[in-house]
């Protein structure tokens, strides 16, 4: 089984490194940035099965830039995390394309299995994408 591929995205170093750190122990890839440009430049160069995003960093916030990404990527699955949640914000996230709102720190058996769903959501919806596509193909070279 081929391991979950995973962007981390957060201003708080400290907490990047230690969640990064005990996701890398259960056999993740970790992919760290600091800030909403550098996600965006990470997820324009790589695949990702899930994208664990801070809802409230300075400069370009978690929401625009979950926006940014879902349209760089429409199969991205996000979860987003804040220490700041309220129900207008869960809500704003989820209408833009997040799959999880939850609180910092998470729970790491409830992140884990999110993470596990972000993978098999993201694999299939990649099938998918290549299906349909290879169907248009075939269709327009008449097989």
């Amino acid at each position: 089984m081929t391991p979950i591929r995973v962007l981390l995205v957060d201003d708080e170093q400290d907490f990047t490194e230690i969640l990064s750190e005990r996701l890398i122990t259960r056999g993740m890839l970790v992919d760290v940035a600091n800030e909403g440009q550098e996600a965006l430049k990470l997820a324009g160069e790589r695949t990702y099965d899930a994208v664990v995003l801070d809802l409230q960093m300075p400069g370009m916030d978690g929401i625009e830039t979950l926006k940014r990404m879902v349209r760089l990527n429409s199969d991205l699955q996000v979860i987003l995390l804040t220490g700041h949640g309220t129900l207008d914000k869960s809500v704003e996230a989820m209408k833009s394309g997040a799959m999880e709102f939850l609180e910092k720190p998470p729970d790491m058996n409830i992140l884990i299995q999110r993470l596990s769903e972000a993978k098999t959501t993201h694999r299939e919806l990649s099938e998918k994408r290549m299906e349909d596509t290879l169907g248009g193909i075939m269709k327009k070279m008449g097989w």
